[in-house]
């Protein structure tokens, strides 16, 4: 009987965590499905449509460039030999650490009208005026495809390189044997065999391309996030922005539906340990340099030019970037990410000790219902937060009405809310890197802890702890580094002159400043290659 009271307790946190962190998402749906709004039927009347289309045509445009830049690139590193292939192993996963609206700020400074690119082109040529020639315009539609695409191809290229090492090399050397060239194989051997990794790896890159709003709002390409960030400022109507927000949550359930029906078809073939070198395609002379040359070509424009010039930014205007301000919008970004961290690594124990040691059916569901807000964009989720903080304010002012005491915006308008939207974004991933550590501790560890009259309390304290350090680590980086880089649920969501390293940069690009927030750019962008080495890291031990 205390076995199962003491089960129980483990059941009801678990199940108040899920409910708590999935309480925003069912606001939302709630709320976008409520009456009429003006504000929307305007929009609907007006321009939603071009907001849907942009949107569509964002994503198509993202997911076909990141396809013709990480497909060849996971195929040339997996099953090829040319120079310099180990580095771009590891190195090709670099841009990642880039946000993406960083990378669109240098290479709209690059390529404006009075950038160094078009004044050396005017230098050179001897052109006077803009109707001398002719050079695109980055900040379009299809500048923010080329510019998204850059940082996002390392999620397909990751997912199908890998894909390509499980499967048999064998195949391979019957496509050889059957007298089909290398481009052959790989268009009718290595494509269909990895198709679920690809349909899972793009669903992810249209999630984090709707996502996105920093560069399509920099490059003015109106698309349904910008629209939620538009209607909440703008029109100061919250049920308007729940609409679009709902809109959005379709899309994004058609990109998971798509995701699960590839896993559904997805064949499962003899795998093989490790690659053989000898058996791989030997790109010698003229082949092997193109292939170094196309894998240096996509690194130095996806990383190496940002981050050069950020750093000379930084170097030309270190006095007036090195200032106070940068200081204290680090202590308050780093405060922010340190306090979703801890919460996110304390929910995501308490959750995944409830999988391991409850006996009911239902135990992994508190787990995937509190994971449910990862898939959110920025604005989505600040738009969900508010929902239920606002009327939770409003509420608790009502009711003390006339006491004397009025607390105001308690939790919407405090960091508070800022910190509620992270945990229940991130969340996901703390959960996801402890229940990997938890797998791998095994259930006679508490059978024997159990037998020293051990309860389930002091064995997750003694034992299960002090063997899951690593993976709290990794689970605590991850999420810091994704609060450092997150900018639109900060903007929509931050107190009143409360502003984080991404809402500084923001402001100061939007400002057409980017040099004077150069030190916090580079700042983010080497904060995020910490989990870019855990990743290298933890590919190397298990190759």
């Amino acid at each position: 009987m205390q076995l199962k009271i003491k089960l129980s307790n483990w059941q009801i946190t678990a199940w108040v965590i899920g409910i708590c962190l999935s309480t925003p998402l069912a606001f939302l749906i709630f709320e976008s499905l409520q009456g009429e709004s003006e504000v929307f039927s305007h929009l609907w009347d007006t321009v939603l449509w071009d907001y849907i289309s942009n949107t569509i045509w964002l994503i198509a445009g993202v997911l076909l460039l990141s396809s013709l830049i990480a497909l060849p690139l996971g195929w040339l590193t997996a099953y090829c030999h040319f120079p310099g292939k180990r580095m771009f192993e590891w190195a090709l996963m670099l841009p990642l650490a880039m946000p993406t609206y960083i990378i669109a700020y240098v290479y709209t400074d690059l390529l404006d009208y009075a950038g160094p690119v078009q004044i050396f082109l005017r230098d050179w040529f001897g052109w006077t005026s803009p109707d001398d020639y002719w050079f695109f315009d980055i900040r379009t539609l299809p500048g923010a495809i080329v510019m998204i695409a850059l940082v996002l191809y390392p999620y397909l290229y990751l997912i199908f390189k890998t894909a390509l090492r499980e499967q048999s090399f064998k195949l391979v050397q019957a496509s050889q044997l059957m007298g089909l060239s290398p481009f052959q194989s790989f268009l009718k051997v290595s494509l269909p065999l990895s198709r679920g990794a690809i349909v899972a790896a793009l669903a992810l890159i249209s999630m984090e391309t709707m996502a996105d709003f920093a560069t399509v709002h920099y490059f003015a390409v109106s698309t349904l996030t910008t629209a939620v960030y538009d209607t909440w400022l703008g029109y100061y109507s919250l049920t308007a922005a729940a609409k679009i927000s709902g809109i959005m949550l379709l899309f994004l359930f058609i990109a998971l539906s798509l995701e699960k029906m590839s896993r559904k078809s997805k064949v499962v073939h003899e795998r093989q340990s490790s690659v053989n070198d000898t058996s791989l395609y030997e790109l010698n002379g003229k082949s092997g340099w193109l292939a170094t040359g196309f894998c240096s070509l996509i690194l130095i424009v996806a990383f190496f030019v940002p981050v050069g010039v950020l750093t000379s930014y930084a170097i030309g205007y270190f006095d007036q970037a090195w200032n106070d301000a940068f200081f204290n919008y680090a202590w308050q970004s780093l405060k922010i990410s340190l306090y979703v961290s801890a919460i996110a690594i304390f929910f995501s124990i308490l959750v995944v000790f409830y999988q391991r040691i409850g006996e009911q059916k239902t135990k992994s569901v508190p787990g995937k219902v509190a994971s449910m807000g990862y898939a959110l964009p920025g604005t989505v989720l600040a738009i969900a937060v508010l929902l239920p903080l606002t009327l939770f304010d409003d509420y608790l002012n009502r009711w003390l009405d006339g006491t004397g005491f009025e607390p105001g915006l308690l939790l919407s308008g405090t960091i508070f809310a800022l910190v509620f939207a992270y945990v229940v974004r991130f969340y996901a991933i703390a959960q996801g890197a402890v229940e990997a550590s938890f797998v791998r501790i095994s259930p006679s560890i508490d059978m024997a802890s159990a037998s020293l009259g051990k309860n389930n309390l002091q064995t997750l304290g003694r034992v299960h702890i002090p063997l899951l350090k690593r993976g709290i680590l990794t689970a605590g980086l991850l999420v810091f580094i994704e609060c450092m880089k997150e900018l639109p649920a900060a903007l929509l969501l931050r107190p009143f002159n409360f502003e984080t390293l991404a809402t500084h940069v923001f402001q100061f690009v939007s400002d057409e400043q980017l040099e004077l927030a150069s030190i916090s750019a580079l700042f983010i962008v080497l904060v995020g290659l910490i989990p870019l080495y855990l990743v290298n890291r933890s590919m190397e031990q298990q190759t």
